[in-house]
């Protein structure tokens, strides 16, 4: 499995949340399977944006389009930072 974690600061967590729940279906579409919103601890601007993908080039293709650079900016993100990763192992304890 892919996976893509994204870290940014958002002008307004609700307003965010509102738009990255409309985006569900074409997040789908894109190649997202899983997700989790995280915050950080004393900043419940800062958001953790975690999620596995069919492909690492699918979410490329996804987070790199123009359509979303404009969800992105209606949203509120400010300087997103987009890791991608490939899963080497994972287990439960």
């Amino acid at each position: 499995m892919q996976y893509v974690l994204i870290i940014h600061e958002v002008e307004d967590y609700n307003a965010w949340k509102k738009v990255f729940d409309r985006a569900a279906d074409l997040r789908r579409e894109a190649g997202e399977r899983t997700y989790q919103v995280l915050k950080y601890e004393y900043n419940p601007n800062k958001i953790v944006h975690f999620s596995a993908w069919t492909s690492i080039e699918n979410a490329k293709h996804f987070f790199e389009s123009p359509q979303l650079v404009q969800i992105r900016t209606e949203a509120g993100v400010k300087s997103p930072n987009f890791i991608y990763l490939e899963q080497l192992e994972s287990g439960t304890l």
